[in-house]
């Protein structure tokens, strides 16, 4: 079987939800926090940057491989650290042109009408709402994804927030997000100033499962409904990427309702990933002999084996 659209009129999600009796989408693309599972890693992560803020430490990296689920993460840290009395703000920089930085961060902030049309530089607005925060007590906590994608004025604006000694900056706590390959971007005097450098690893096979159980539970669904062949193979072809386990897991779901299967079995997860693979060329093959599980990371994994040809042309 192929994976098309289905036929009359009916969506994608239809034909799901009415095979597995759902009453939402299972695996979100999106940052909500109804669709955040908080694994095994992510816990991890979570309680440092807890023990980070708690210590007034001044900048930490969190660093991951693309679609590790770096950008999730930070929505739910700006929940956490919130909870905990900060003032936390999350901002991307990725894309974002030279010298727009400083009024995106500042959009951010919960300044009120005087502050923001006052006739001062947009520096001295952050500098003075930093201060305010400082007398009040409260924490400031600035949450910088794709920090190693940013344009080179707001790493020297970031640089000298948390190298600076000046009282005003003393409570305020910046967090990049990078993925391994492109911290390097960064110059030595910004990563040498980390306090902590954060690994965000992919999900085990324990952590998939729980994820896909969690899941399909939320959504209505059987949590029972990938068998556990399928989970494991799920996780050797996503290699514990979040992203890709969702997708494979979206697209798994509709090649078994399009079957009409009571489960999703192993030889349905394999299918998908032969299927999705093709139109994707940055995704490599995990039947490809250089292709092995943790690659993303760096991580040295036992290699995985070749698949078995189940579908042939006919």
């Amino acid at each position: 079987m192929t994976l098309t659209p289905p036929r009359g009129g009916r969506t994608l999600f239809s034909m799901v939800r009415d095979c597995w009796n759902f009453t939402a989408s299972p695996f979100e693309a999106t940052l909500s926090p109804a669709a955040f599972s908080c694994c095994q890693p992510q816990d991890e992560v979570l309680a440092r940057l807890e023990w980070l803020f708690e210590e007034r430490q001044r900048f930490a990296l969190v660093i991951g491989a693309a679609g590790v689920g770096k950008s999730h993460l930070a929505t739910m840290a700006v929940r956490r650290l919130g909870a905990l009395g900060a003032e936390a703000v999350l901002v991307s920089l990725r894309g974002v042109p030279h010298g727009e930085w400083l009024e995106l961060l500042l959009e951010r902030l919960p300044l009120d009408h005087a502050s923001r049309t006052e006739p001062t530089t947009a520096w001295q607005k952050l500098e003075n709402r930093l201060r305010e925060n400082r007398l009040l007590e409260r924490p400031t906590v600035i949450i910088v994804d794709d920090l190693d994608q940013a344009p080179a004025d707001a790493v020297a604006g970031l640089s000298r927030l948390v190298g600076s000694a000046e009282p005003r900056f003393a409570w305020t706590t910046v967090v990049g997000t990078a993925t391994g390959t492109t911290v390097s971007n960064l110059p030595d005097s910004l990563r040498n100033q980390a306090a902590m450098r954060i690994p965000l690893v992919p999900w085990s096979e324990a952590d998939v499962g729980r994820f896909l159980a969690a899941a399909l539970t939320r959504a209505g669904g059987d949590p029972a409904i990938f068998s556990p062949a399928a989970v494991a193979t799920l996780t050797r072809f996503a290699e514990g990427l979040p992203r890709m386990v969702s997708r494979l897991a979206h697209l798994a779901l509709a090649a078994a309702a399009g079957d009409g299967l009571t489960g999703v079995d192993a030889s349905t997860v394999e299918r998908v990933w032969r299927e999705l693979v093709p139109a994707d060329p940055t995704v490599e093959t995990a039947a490809s002999p250089t292709f092995h599980q943790g690659s993303a990371t760096g991580i040295s994994r036992p290699r995985v084996r070749a698949v078995r040809q189940l579908f042939q042309e006919g």
